[in-house]
């Protein structure tokens, strides 16, 4: 079976196991989006879900957030770990949407990017689930996950994943498939227990890398 046969049969399984997936992240507005995926570097997506209400709660626009005191939003922020130098990022982030875009988040790949804290995960995430524009988001079920399947062969680095899906996943599929690897990886294929291959429905084609039989 080549590379792409794989890729094609994957994203055709996992769509019929997880029809409905949806990004764990809660969020209304697209600013919210930037800042909980901020938050949820090395945190619970469910954590941040709680801790962004409070924020959100207190400082309701990114012009509020803009204005807010570093040390105010990391009191806020610090159960999701990491707090003071996620809260400069938001902070810094939030100021930049409100002097250069009028409070908007830009909708072009390179201008996300080149936001305070937002790096490739965090704006392919936006540009497919806000922009509903193609994205590749390399999280760790991602990486675990396609390193497992035989998508990729003991490739850890994110950018590296992503460049490889890339060249198999089919453009319309790619944001929906990220989304599944997650749920997958959560649900069945799972990092800090044995996996259950007996009911995964990529059973009869994953080459298992890494699985003790």
């Amino acid at each position: 079976m080549t590379s792409k046969e794989l890729a094609d049969r994957t994203v055709q399984a996992l769509k019929e196991a997880y029809p409905d997936t949806v990004c764990t992240l809660d969020y209304d507005e697209a600013w919210k989006l930037l800042v909980s995926v901020r938050l949820a570097a090395q945190c619970t997506d469910a954590r941040v879900n709680v801790v962004v209400r409070d924020l959100f709660a207190v400082y309701p626009t990114v012009r509020d957030l803009a204005a807010a005191p570093v040390e105010e939003i990391e009191k806020i922020v610090r159960p999701c770990g990491l707090g003071h130098g996620k809260a400069r990022d938001i902070h810094a982030c939030m100021g930049v949407l409100r002097d250069q875009y009028g409070g908007k988040v830009p909708d072009r790949f390179e201008e996300l990017l080149a936001l305070p804290g937002v790096g490739r995960k965090s704006a392919n995430l936006v540009m497919g689930d806000v922009f509903g524009k193609p994205a590749i988001v390399t999280d760790t079920h991602c990486i675990r996950l396609s390193n497992r399947i035989g998508l990729v062969h003991n490739v850890r680095e994110p950018a590296k994943v992503e460049k490889a899906l890339w060249q198999l996943i089919p453009p319309e599929e790619s944001n929906q498939f990220c989304h599944r690897m997650v749920d997958h990886g959560r649900a069945v294929c799972t990092a800090r227990t044995h996996p259950a291959c007996d009911r995964c429905v990529l059973a009869d084609f994953c080459e298992k890398n890494g699985v003790d039989e």
